[in-house]
């Protein structure tokens, strides 16, 4: 393989990974991000420049062989600017209808994929008339921009209508809202998947998820569901792929409901719920998004074992607690401490569950996270 140069549009921690990835490919890289201090800086170079500013990006796309993004508000006029000059993958189509959560929703509902119930929102009174029709409670959310939890307001009583439509209403205009069903859920899954340029599919084993604040607190691999359940995520998650004639890795995030699967919503990029394909896959989520982005044959997907991820928000702990174990890995992004962001991660795997087990326990008593890893060590030990 020649050396190949890949744009990425974002510097986020996303595209740092992707870069450590494709190194030993012999791969070079170039970043595009508005932030002067975007931890991709560490390993690549950046040219920091707005999103929307066409001479830059026109002299970006003039360095690189192919552009990705590492983030879904990357514009997609952006995306499109770009693709008249440099292929770009995942399609800039495929991105604008992940931005926005009505028409995600509606091509979901479109294939027959289940999901919750939810509407347009453009007024106090639709507001008001779909929470009476939906029931409580129920989310109301911006349609475009909003992530990890921001962007939304939980109705849990007719009083809270109105502090919703004060929180948000302002954003109909420029972002739109959507109102959601509230989906009392047994447990959250995403299938982190791969499609290549001549329609391959690959998927991971499906990962099991548990969220604080709305920002991912861990991961476990494989997640505990039924071969009907696991099929049939999968299935959800090549179908939406083959309608948006997606080149890429993305992710399908679930609620489970019983025997039920119903999408939450898709992320069109590498996710952080398959940050443990690094460690507990035969091909990482990040080097299998740069083979298909490039044309190359796909790696395998097998999980090695089993692995659990566990995200560090707002401020690194400390290493050692999980160095010391035989299964520990750490990732730390380089990014300054603050409340809320994701600063890094570690993934602990091993062949034998119970030893896995064993190992979180260790971890969560040293670092005073018991109630992150207690859910994960209850699976594992059955």
């Amino acid at each position: 393989m020649s050396v190949r140069t890949v744009g990425i549009l974002g510097g986020g921690q996303l595209a740092r990974m992707m870069v450590l990835a494709g190194a030993p490919m012999g791969l070079r890289f170039e970043l595009f991000d508005p932030a002067a201090d975007a931890c991709g800086v560490q390993v690549a170079p950046l040219q920091v420049a707005a999103f929307d500013d066409e001479a830059a990006l026109a002299a970006f796309a003039a360095r690189v062989d192919v552009v990705t993004f590492d983030f879904e508000n990357v514009p997609a006029r952006s995306a499109k600017f770009l693709a008249e000059r440099v292929p770009v993958h995942p399609r800039p189509d495929a991105l604008a209808v992940a931005q926005d959560r009505l028409s995600e929703k509606t091509l979901f509902q479109s294939l027959g994929i289940p999901l919750p119930a939810f509407a347009d929102i453009r007024s106090r009174d639709e507001l008001a008339a779909k929470v009476a029709e939906f029931g409580m409670p129920c989310i109301i959310k911006t349609r475009r921009l909003g992530y990890d939890g921001k962007g939304q307001f939980r109705i849990r009583s007719a009083a809270d209508i109105d502090a919703a439509w004060d929180t948000l209403g302002s954003q109909v205009e420029k972002t739109g809202l959507i109102l959601e069903g509230f989906v009392a859920f047994d447990r959250e899954v995403s299938v982190v998947a791969v499609r290549a340029q001549d329609g391959e599919f690959r998927a991971w084993p499906i990962t099991g998820n548990w969220h604080v604040n709305g920002v991912l607190s861990a991961s476990l691999a494989p997640a505990q569901l039924s071969a009907a359940q696991h099929e049939a995520a999968i299935g959800y998650a090549r179908t939406l792929a083959e309608r948006l004639d997606y080149v890429g890795v993305f992710a399908l995030e679930l609620f489970c409901r019983g025997d039920e699967l119903l999408a939450n919503e898709m992320a069109p990029r590498v996710h952080n719920s398959g940050h443990w394909t690094i460690e507990g896959s035969e091909t990482s989520q990040f080097e299998n998004h740069l083979r298909a982005v490039l044309g190359l044959p796909l790696g395998d997907t097998r999980m090695l074992g089993h692995a659990c991820m566990l995200n560090w928000i707002g401020q690194m702990p400390e290493a050692n607690a999980v160095l010391a174990q035989a299964s520990g890995h750490w990732h730390d992004y380089g990014k300054q401490s603050r409340d809320g962001r994701k600063v890094g991660h570690a993934t602990l795997r091993d062949d034998d569950a119970a030893v896995l087990a064993d190992a979180l326990e260790r971890v969560g008593g040293q670092l005073d996270r018991g109630e992150q890893v207690a859910p994960v060590i209850e699976i594992l030990r059955g």
